[in-house]
């Protein structure tokens, strides 16, 4: 089965007149809730769990009530100035947990950061969560573990999904594709300059951005994110994308991905072109609206 949704620039009146029926259909997402339960309140929490023996910085949003919950794995981008919190707290209202951490070597986690170890890292989360002490503790629904992604978040997020059957949804946000980059994105000035950036980033602990360039071409094939689309048959998947997004281009990122993603007939797939840049900086609740409608209607 297919849910096709596209929301480009020549269907604005249309994207503004469907609003009100996600907002009806999600209404529990834009308001606080009319009442809470006082044995099990909607919380926050901090949290670490252990990734091939390096510990992890995270926390989870709690939705309101015993649950259990469905899950969600919220996954940042490179190197994760954008967090995406705003829909981790959308989909906590909606009575989805949320789930957010650091790979290993980002913003305080120990270990090495790599685009492998990050996959990896996604894989722990998912164990983390399906330990019955951990799902006992939070309130999760272990059959019911959605990741979504942003940015290198969503490549990560379609990686590890496609490993693992029993991840009920994947959703990713203008996702980058470590296997399909343009031309002059490879050329050896613009390597040497992303091992540059890389270096200079002080919330990541790499082996040095020469390494993390060494890994993306050494694995090119693998990271084709293109490649996944036959493991994802008879599960959702939503692919979005900014139509002004500069950082990574929907002709040259997302288009191609959902032309190879459409050839499986058999994936649920949704796919949209939202008004915005890479970080939907001027669409945050369209953003919103439209992962919480598909979350709702896919994955709990």
């Amino acid at each position: 089965m297919k849910n096709i949704l596209k929301l480009t620039a020549g269907m604005a009146l249309a994207a503004a007149l469907t609003l009100p029926v996600i907002a009806q259909g999600t209404s529990g997402f834009w308001a606080d809730p009319a009442s809470i339960d006082a044995d099990y309140l909607p919380a926050m929490a901090e949290l670490n769990f252990m990734s091939f023996g390096a510990k992890l910085n995270g926390h989870i949003y709690l939705a309101n009530g015993a649950g259990p919950h469905p899950t969600v794995v919220l996954l940042h981008g490179f190197p994760g100035n954008e967090k995406n919190l705003d829909l981790a707290q959308a989909l906590r209202r909606g009575g989805f947990n949320v789930l957010f951490f650091h790979y290993r070597g980002a913003w305080g986690s120990e270990g090495i950061f790599s685009f492998g170890n990050v996959v990896d890292d996604v894989a722990s989360a998912l164990t983390f969560l399906r330990s019955p002490e951990v799902a006992a503790e939070y309130r999760v629904d272990q059959a019911r573990l959605s990741l979504i992604g942003h940015s290198m978040g969503g490549f990560a997020a379609l990686m590890a999904g496609a490993k693992d059957p029993a991840v009920a949804c994947v959703g990713a946000l203008a996702p980058a594709n470590l296997g399909n980059r343009p031309a002059a994105s490879m050329t050896e000035e613009a390597l040497a300059g992303f091992a540059a950036y890389t270096d200079s980033l002080t919330m990541l602990n790499t082996e040095s951005g020469q390494a993390v360039v060494d890994e993306m071409l050494d694995r090119n094939k693998e990271f084709d994110t293109r490649a996944l689309a036959p493991k994802f048959s008879e599960r959702p998947v939503m692919l979005l994308a900014g139509a002004q997004d500069a950082v990574l281009p929907p002709e040259i990122y997302h288009v191609p991905l959902v032309s190879a993603y459409e050839m499986h007939s058999d994936i649920e797939l949704t796919h949209a072109v939202l008004q915005g840049d890479h970080s939907f900086s001027w669409t945050r609740i369209e953003l919103a609206q439209t992962v919480a409608e598909w979350l709702t209607n896919n994955c709990r």
